[in-house]
């Protein structure tokens, strides 16, 4: 037995709960600038970027979300879907070799879908959509008028296993013990070359690089909303990086939700199930 271990877990227990207060700050309290920044008046360009590895086993279902964005074309927006192979092209061309070393690591399509959606954010901009999250109708103009990184915060009650809803967690002094304060990967709204973006690729990137005696990285940490949410603080807590280069979203629900349930949550499509496990991937009846 590592006699440092319960030190070692206790570290790690005060980090995240440093960065949880931390988000909880910077929701419960953000606010918009009345003026952005002039290098972030760029306009991001009018494109929703969405991901499912394998678009030839792509359930009927989660293809009804896909295309309930397809009404914004009517917009003039721009609707790009990858799967893995063309998500392996577009990093290995743009990003080049070490990045798509890292994209191969991702044992899971979720990661793959995380890695690729920072990927892509960073070199291009746009606006990231997972293939789950369903389309309200409402107007999305006002977040391509910026440069901004455009995020939704989430909050989990440990003690429930329920997320608490945003009208709740983003009130002023609003706070349990139990909860965790994070930012999702989705939606993922930026200008190219956004900093925070960069570090989250970066941070995956390393993540995925380290040697974990054959043992597999965790999805959350490595790919998904916790190293998204490290990245922020990392800049933000040691004022690397501006608190006016992100706009935190807490009303987003309103312009679209995740759906639940969908048929490739019951199987290992669903990353919960696979978290550090090989995946292997089967020809998956379309539902």
């Amino acid at each position: 037995m590592n006699i440092d271990e319960p030190e070692e877990i206790d570290l790690l227990a005060i980090a995240e709960r440093h960065r949880s207060n931390f988000v909880r700050d910077l929701v419960q309290h953000h606010t918009a600038p009345n003026k952005t920044r002039a290098e972030y008046l760029v306009e991001i360009p009018k494109r929703i970027m969405q991901f499912w590895d394998d678009l030839d086993q792509l359930p009927h279902d989660v293809k009804a979300c896909m295309d309930s964005w397809r009404k914004l074309e009517q917009s003039g927006y721009e609707i790009q879907v990858f799967d893995e192979k063309s998500a392996r092209e577009f990093i290995k061309t743009r990003l080049g070799s070490r990045f798509e070393k890292a994209f191969d690591k991702c044992y899971h399509p979720s990661m793959k879908s995380d890695y690729f959606r920072y990927s892509y954010i960073f070199v291009e901009g746009g606006f990231y959509i997972d293939a789950d999250d369903i389309y309200h109708g409402g107007s999305i103009d006002h977040l391509f008028t910026d440069g901004r990184l455009k995020l939704q915060p989430f909050c989990y009650d440990i003690t429930t296993a329920q997320m608490v809803s945003p009208p709740v967690f983003t009130k002023h002094g609003a706070n349990k013990l139990s909860w965790i304060f994070y930012f999702n990967t989705t939606p993922l709204i930026a200008a190219s070359k956004h900093p925070i973006v960069e570090r989250m690729l970066l941070n995956a990137t390393i993540s995925l690089e380290e040697d974990l005696n054959g043992e597999l990285p965790e999805v959350q940490a490595s790919t998904g909303p916790g190293n998204l949410t490290r990245s922020i603080f990392e800049l933000l807590a040691n004022e690397k990086c501006p608190e006016e280069e992100l706009l935190v979203m807490p009303n987003w629900e309103d312009i679209s939700t995740s759906k639940w349930p969908l048929s490739y949550r019951n199987d290992k499509r669903n990353w919960r199930l696979s978290n550090q496990q090989a995946y292997l991937a089967s020809k998956q009846t379309q539902q």
